[in-house]
């Protein structure tokens, strides 16, 4: 079984896919940091995103490994944060991160978070959510978790949300069958029991 999380930054959803796949046993997919870690490359090796994209070794679990070093901290760099929604809008980026994360949800029950996992991803993962939040809130959380000030981070995060909604691929857009969750004044908890009950309900 796959359970698709998407939404903007700031929505939730890396807190709460993990949160959920750890409730159910599930393995989690976090597809943000792969990109991520193209970004990461590319700005390391000044090079194109699309030049190093399908020659890298990317490992996501607990912890983040680009070619075998731990990069779970590099990645959240607003720098590399801003790369990667460029490079995630390089079609053949796309192409080659887009080939791995089916490779992987091809078997097994995965939670897998991104922002185009029931569109294009896994269009038929057995549940879909589209995790949202007041843009005040989502850009409060994000700067509480990198210490950073709320005003840039709202700035940035709007930036980044425009440009991914508008890209010619893989826009961010909910799938016309994913449930919609509007995160701003609920915990964390009550959004995992949500996501944790349809689940239940969509296990055959």
């Amino acid at each position: 079984m796959v359970i698709a999380i998407d939404g903007p930054a700031g929505a939730g959803k890396s807190t709460v896919a993990r949160a959920v796949a750890q409730r159910l046993g599930f393995t989690y997919l976090d597809t943000g940091a792969m990109y991520r870690c193209v970004a990461l490359a590319a700005l390391e090796r000044s090079a194109a995103p699309a030049q190093v994209a399908a020659a890298l070794e990317i490992s996501v679990g607990a912890r983040v490994l680009l070619d075998g070093r731990d990069v779970s901290a590099a990645i959240r760099a607003p720098a590399v944060s801003e790369a990667a929604s460029r490079a995630a809008a390089d079609p053949a980026v796309r192409a080659a991160m887009v080939a791995e994360q089916r490779r992987l949800l091809a078997s097994g029950d995965w939670v897998a978070e991104g922002r185009d996992i029931g569109t294009v991803v896994a269009p038929d993962a057995a549940v879909k959510v589209f995790l949202t939040a007041d843009a005040g809130e989502c850009a409060r959380r994000r700067a509480l978790e990198l210490g950073a000030d709320p005003g840039t981070v709202l700035a940035e995060q709007a930036i980044r949300d425009e440009r991914d909604r508008s890209r010619a691929v893989a826009p961010l857009e909910p799938a016309p069958d994913a449930v919609a969750l509007d995160t701003t004044r609920l915990s964390v908890e009550q959004v995992v029991a949500r996501i944790a009950a349809l689940a239940r309900a969509a296990r055959p």
